[in-house]
């Protein structure tokens, strides 16, 4: 087999890892006081509306943009995101 071919079959073997996507709703600046203050039952109130688009990241790259959606999962409401643009994941910027 020649090196090409033994690069290629090992490219392929990371197609089978997984990897953690980070889906960013919003943030958040409280004051410190106010952080402090926090409690369970608080709410921390974002910087988005609930229909604003969210970012999906693969560590610090950004790599879409999406909608949050509810969808059924064994008759419960699951939390998914329709991607509704992807980034150009083979440019390194």
């Amino acid at each position: 087999m020649d090196n090409a071919a033994s690069r290629s079959e090992g490219a392929m073997a990371f197609t089978s890892v997984p990897i953690e996507i980070t889906v960013s709703v919003g943030k958040a600046r409280p004051l410190v006081r106010d952080l402090l203050q926090l409690a369970a039952g608080s709410v921390l109130s974002l910087d988005k509306q609930l229909d604003d688009p969210v970012e999906l990241y693969v560590g610090e790259k950004l790599i879409g943009i999406g909608v949050l959606e509810v969808s059924e999962a064994d008759g419960q409401g699951q939390l998914s995101v329709r991607l509704t643009e992807v980034s150009d994941l083979n440019n390194p910027s």
